[in-house]
């Protein structure tokens, strides 16, 4: 998150436009989801921890090189790499913590950690903004590369060996969805909801400026609360998501759906909608990390991968085809793509599924807690 609020220093320092600047973005989101299943593959023997740190020390270096690059170019291929460390993390990370804790904690262990993804949402932007005004932007990437390296030792020093489990292959990997016909539901349901989500969320801005004059600081506000909303939603669900993920999914779509169409209804001054619906997000969030290892146990690493892959990608899908909606048919009407997509998706996770997996709700019960005294 942290380049979204640093774009118009460094697009002015670099002698860039800010649409250029903003390909860091893109550039890191691109690699997140393409590249994920191919590294997973190719480290399928590599120690978790082992993995993991190396990530984090690619974050560090990225950040610094940042900070210290003389070009842009440099800049774009940095991120590029950054982008495949952070899209490895999502298909090991959630994983990696349900492993460390006793059993009947693993899917609270998962909502702790997709928790970060809000609080990013919430602190990211505006603690780089506020780093950048009382220094520059090559000090707050410096600074951000010396919080990559603390979380470095500490994933070092910290979480135990995490020997590799249900290792597969590229082509494996790239075959579950075509051999499993749950995973591949699941990874439809995904993204459909992705789509309507990030489609409608994108243009939250402009679709409140235009119902409801809403000035900057308001929207900032609102994006405050829609991370806050996302953190809780994650916390809540990591309870009954225990039960059940696929009903989890269920009632947060619902959720989702009454929260866009009360903003349609009554405009931009719902507030009360935006809360829902970003409690919800949170809810259905947790609810589809859960159900993709639920529907490949056996590979569920894998699964993560083509879970990443499919996200991360929805998500400039979305944009795009919202802003092509946009476009088109009015900022106002963005709302009904959002319903379209996200009704589809919750069509489609009560049409497939309703028998549990094997392991849902104790998905990575196959690896055992490292610690056995304490499971």
């Amino acid at each position: 998150m942290l380049p979204v609020g640093l774009l118009t220093p460094l697009s002015e320092d670099l002698d860039i436009s800010v649409g250029t600047a903003g390909l860091m973005v893109t550039a890191q989101g691109v690699a997140a989801g393409l590249g994920v299943p191919f590294i997973v593959a190719w480290t399928r023997r590599v120690d978790r921890r082992r993995l993991l740190s190396t990530l984090l020390a690619v974050l560090a270096a990225g950040n610094l090189v940042t900070a210290l690059s003389p070009n842009y170019p440099l800049i774009l291929l940095t991120r590029l790499g950054m982008g495949f460390a952070s899209g490895v993390f999502w298909a090991i990370g959630v994983g990696m913590a349900m492993r460390v804790v006793p059993e009947r904690h693993a899917n609270r262990a998962a909502a702790v950690v997709m928790s970060g993804i809000s609080a990013a949402t919430v602190l990211g932007i505006p603690l780089g903004t506020l780093v950048e005004a009382h220094s520059d932007w090559r000090t707050t990437f410096g600074v951000w590369a010396g919080l990559s390296v603390l979380v470095f030792l500490a994933v070092a020093l910290l979480i135990p060996a995490l020997p590799s489990q249900n290792a597969v292959s590229v082509r494996e990997v790239f075959g579950l969805p075509v051999t499993d016909a749950g995973l591949r539901a699941v990874l439809c349901v995904v993204v459909l909801f992705v789509l309507g989500h990030f489609g409608a969320y994108t243009f939250v801005r402009p679709y409140l400026e235009d119902t409801a004059a809403a000035s900057a600081g308001f929207v900032t506000l609102v994006l405050i609360v829609f991370g806050v909303g996302g953190a809780v939603g994650n916390l809540v669900a990591g309870f009954t998501v225990d039960r059940s993920p696929r009903r989890t999914f269920v009632v947060g779509a619902v959720g989702l759906l009454a929260a866009l169409l009360l903003l349609r209804a009554v405009g931009g001054g719902a507030v009360v909608a935006l809360v829902l619906w970003e409690l919800s997000f949170g809810a259905v969030q947790l609810a589809q990390v859960n159900m993709t290892p639920a529907a490949a146990p056996d590979t569920f690493e894998a699964a993560m991968s083509l879970n990443t892959m499919a996200y991360n990608t929805s998500i400039a899908l979305g944009a795009l085809f919202g802003g092509l909606f946009a476009d088109h048919l009015g900022v106002t009407r963005i709302v009904w793509f959002g319903v379209a997509l996200i009704g589809a998706s919750l069509l489609l996770r009560l049409a497939t599924g309703r028998r549990r997996p094997l392991g849902a709700g104790r998905l990575v019960t196959r690896s055992r807690c490292i610690d056995h005294e304490r499971c």
